[in-house]
């Protein structure tokens, strides 16, 4: 690669629409805007301009019987579809992968670079949220031997040079599934994109997936409880169990654009966010709204966000993923709720910015790809 810009290849798992690894993606996509990006399946118009105006290379996935809708059920045949990708004639490969996008072929003498967001959590961590007593009988007869094939597969990373992780959290979780070190690079969040709050208004909001893990029945059981206003924001599978849980004051609305997420942070007395999660955008989005958190006590979010212990404390962290505990959490916030102060959050977001990002995630390619890379 010396001497000339180097043929780059990029590599995501699915492209179905935009979360925090999409926004990552994004980034790395006006670092490399001749790159074609290799990913198993791409719902059209689902991400961002700067990722779908490029050429975009699907799997078999891709024509699958109801792929676009149901592409998780057909997660056994994801290393094979990732593994028939051809990058014959590239010097680097960049993938970005909490499935199997770190599992691609790389061509002999080029540099493959994976920034993980996490090791396959479907098999790992997470697999009693997706196969456990939820699923069907047939799901939960078939998944063991599935998934343990599944568990020897991720952890071959011999194609690997280097893994970069989202947190330290992950970097951990990388260290125990993989035996390997991580560089943690923080993913970035938009702050240009959120104007700061002035006096919020009487609800408190959720912003997520609604799929188990995310634990939204917690909030909605909290806010239940205490009788406070709720707004979430999101959809998924457990978006009619979670309607049949919501009390008069809490309101499902579905997905809604960018635009109006950033006007509902800016609005809310406080973001509720139950869920375990790798690292976790959304804090981070409602503390460039000038708006605080309440975060259960573990994971991404002990690492971005600083308690009540804190001289300028961002969030409230509670204990235990139980309705009490997050009970006990909104309580210990409105007791405080004087000491969350907008411009000292919307600074802690500024140390999380996009641009900064982009430098990093820059220099640590330029490193692992062993010479300059100018982009």
């Amino acid at each position: 690669m010396a001497g000339s810009r180097p043929r780059v290849a990029i590599v995501h798992d699915w492209l179905t629409g935009t979360r925090g690894g999409e926004r990552c993606l994004e980034v790395a996509c006006e670092l490399f805007p001749d790159a074609p990006l290799y990913t198993l399946l791409h719902v059209p118009g689902s991400v961002a301009p700067v990722i779908e105006r490029r050429r975009i290379v699907t799997s078999f996935i891709q024509r699958l019987p109801q792929a676009a809708a149901r592409y998780r059920a057909y997660l056994p045949l994801f290393p094979a579809a990732i593994r028939r990708f051809d990058l014959a004639g590239y010097d680097l490969v960049l993938s970005f992968s909490h499935c199997v996008a770190k599992g691609v072929r790389t061509p002999p003498g080029a540099a493959h670079l994976c920034y993980c967001f996490t090791p396959m959590r479907y098999v790992w961590d997470l697999y009693d949220d997706y196969f456990g007593a939820g699923a069907g009988v047939l799901t939960r007869a078939l998944m063991p031997p599935v998934a343990a094939a599944l568990r020897r597969w991720d952890r071959r990373t011999e194609g690997v040079r280097h893994f970069a992780a989202i947190s330290r959290h992950i970097a951990d979780r990388i260290r125990r599934a993989y035996g390997r070190e991580a560089e943690v690079l923080y993913p970035p969040v938009d702050v240009s994109r959120f104007r700061l709050a002035e006096t919020p208004e009487d609800f408190y909001l959720v912003v997520s997936a609604l799929v188990p893990y995310k634990r939204v029945d917690l909030a909605i059981g909290a806010a239940n409880r205490l009788g406070r206003r709720l707004l979430v924001v999101g959809a998924g599978p457990e978006e009619r169990r979670l309607r049949a849980l919501a009390g008069p004051t809490v309101e499902l609305l579905g997905w809604r654009p960018d635009p109006e997420v950033a006007e509902l942070y800016a609005r809310c007395r406080a973001l509720l966010f139950p869920s375990l999660e790798d690292y976790g955008i959304v804090p981070l989005e409602a503390a460039a709204a000038g708006r605080p958190t309440i975060a259960f006590a573990r994971g991404g979010a002990l690492e971005t966000m600083t308690g009540l212990d804190d001289e300028a404390p961002t969030a409230v962290f509670f204990g235990a993923q139980t309705v009490d505990a997050l009970v006990e959490g909104l309580r210990r916030f409105e007791a405080a709720e004087d000491r969350f102060d907008p411009k000292a959050l919307r600074a802690r977001a500024e140390r999380f910015d996009r641009p900064v990002f982009r430098r990093r995630l820059q220099e640590w390619i330029a490193r692992g790809a062993g010479e300059a890379v100018r982009c």
